[in-house]
């Protein structure tokens, strides 16, 4: 068979199985990210409310109180950080959702000879993949400023350890 005798996409049981498995995948992979960034948004609550009952109990120095301070202000900013994301991703699973349906719904009406429908229904196929990889992306970015957040607090408290256990040691 040479290069022109091309099958139509439409012929291809390997295409159709790729424009339905790639979102499908996606989808998953997407459903996984919400599930971790929800997860990750739970324990910046928790760790809010850890902050909550250490300053009921009140602060050692003014020193110890700016830290809290911070520290809060971070574990604020995480926690929108990680809503932004969250509703990048939900974006994301909500438009590799439609695409696999739009690609099921393509599938059919090419199989009645729709050909008006289908061009269409590829267009819009595809707008929803990459409003959902955008999605992906830039919910993404907003998880991975969460954690450079997250890493600051972790610094300051690693700080303290180490300058408590040098005072005791001496």
């Amino acid at each position: 068979m040479d290069a022109s005798a091309a099958v139509p996409l439409t012929q291809s049981p390997f295409a159709v199985l790729t424009f339905i498995v790639a979102p499908a995948l996606l989808t998953n992979a997407t459903s996984m990210l919400a599930q971790s960034t929800i997860n990750r948004l739970l324990r910046t609550r928790e760790r809010m409310a850890q902050f909550l009952a250490k300053s009921e109990k009140g602060v050692e120095s003014d020193e110890a109180g700016e830290l809290l301070l911070q520290q809060v202000d971070r574990a604020e900013a995480q926690a929108a950080l990680l809503m932004r994301a969250l509703f990048s991703i939900y974006l994301a699973l909500a438009a590799f959702a439609g695409a696999t349906f739009i690609t099921l719904l393509g599938v059919v009406l090419a199989s009645l000879q729709q050909g008006f429908w289908l061009k269409g229904l590829v267009l819009v196929g595809l707008g929803l993949g990459f409003i959902g990889f955008g999605g992906l992306i830039w919910g993404s970015a907003c998880l991975f400023r969460a954690t450079a957040l997250s890493l600051l607090n972790i610094h300051q408290e690693a700080e303290i350890i180490r300058g408590r256990e040098r005072v005791r040691r001496r």
